[in-house]
């Protein structure tokens, strides 16, 4: 197949559909390409127990609130996924899927898609694939020869499968401390972390962070919401703290057959190891493109690309906008970015 669209997205998570909220209130000519085969994004992979840092008011994508689910303050992974495909309804989104963006290339005035339905065509690009598909490993000595089991915040899905075991939680972010919480209850625990973890207040969740978010909007800084902490302190989180599991060790060095070795030669013996180490953009689909890339980061000035001002990024980080890989901060760039495009189109 071949076709020709004004703006297309690529990614249909919560990125790509606030982006296409304020495109088809523009009235432009959009397609929305997602690669997965349901609604949801990275959500529906989110491990059992994972839960959001802010109530469902403090959560929403444009135009329409996210619910309340009914006995929980912090909502669910399930509870965003069943929003998420309600939006994209409720809206009547063109989200086309399952199609996968393989490549992006110029084309005379044009960018072209090749994807694994055929090739598409358009004025503008918005890519919004996330970081999900990108888990970061860190290349530590030994991790190939460690015989017990290895996996990423991706493969988690419950404590349950290292219930009397020894385990080792590496990350000092969110993932890492809401991991370690539930493996903690069945598991003798180890938390590791680069730097010591800082964590955020009682009484500050994503009711405070949404204002963080709001002012530096606002002011068009680029900074996030870091200035205020890490880890957000959910229930499972402060329960962990009270047990006395939030004690973070150094990283170690190198990985041993039986375990993990720190610098000063003290060895400990594991059952696995629990990578929280966070991801890296996913944007193998633009490398034709040749964009310069430092850090993981392609140049933007707002979300738009320096390189092939053609094409948009959001909801990578902060980098393309304060908060935009979060749900309310996703609606927030996706509107400057739909402004910015429909006035190139009328131009």
């Amino acid at each position: 197949m071949s076709e020709a669209r004004e703006v297309l997205v690529i990614g249909g998570g919560q990125a790509g559909l606030a982006a296409g909220y304020y495109l088809r209130r523009a009235g432009l000519d959009y397609s929305i390409l997602d690669a997965q085969s349901q609604s949801g994004g990275a959500w529906r992979h989110g491990w059992a127990s994972l839960r959001l840092f802010s109530p469902a008011e403090y959560s929403p994508l444009p135009g329409w609130g996210m619910p309340r689910q009914e006995g929980e303050e912090f909502p669910t992974a399930e509870h965003v996924v069943n929003y998420l495909r309600a939006y994209e309804h409720r809206y009547d989104l063109r989200v086309h899927r399952p199609v996968r963006a393989h490549a992006v290339r110029s084309v005379g005035d044009e960018l072209q898609v090749e994807t694994s339905v055929g090739t598409w065509r358009a004025r503008y690009v918005i890519s919004a694939t996330g970081t999900w598909e990108r888990p970061y490993l860190p290349d530590l000595p030994g991790r190939d020869q460690f015989t017990g089991r290895q996996l990423h915040t991706v493969n988690y899905d419950s404590s349950e499968p290292f219930r009397g075991q020894r385990v080792v939680v590496v990350g000092g972010g969110n993932s890492a401390a809401q991991i370690l919480a539930e493996v903690s209850q069945v598991a003798d625990t180890t938390w590791v972390a680069l730097r010591p973890p800082r964590f955020m207040p009682d009484d500050v969740d994503g009711r405070v962070l949404f204002g963080v978010a709001t002012r530096h909007a606002q002011q068009g800084s680029p900074q996030g919401v870091s200035d205020v902490g890490d880890i957000v302190m959910v229930p499972s989180v402060r329960a962990a703290r009270d047990r006395g599991v939030l004690i973070a060790q150094p990283m170690f060095q190198r990985l041993t057959p039986r375990g993990v070795a720190w610098a000063d030669g003290t060895e400990q013996d594991c059952d696995a190891v629990i990578w929280c180490t966070g991801f890296q953009p996913n944007l193998t689909h633009l490398a034709p493109l040749s964009l310069s890339v430092a850090d993981d980061r392609v140049p933007t000035v707002g979300t738009r690309s320096v390189d092939e001002p053609r094409l948009y990024l959001l909801g990578y980080g902060d980098w393309t906008g304060p908060a935009s890989a979060t749900l309310v901060g996703a609606g927030r760039t996706a509107k400057a970015t739909v402004a910015e495009i429909s006035e190139l189109l009328r131009a």
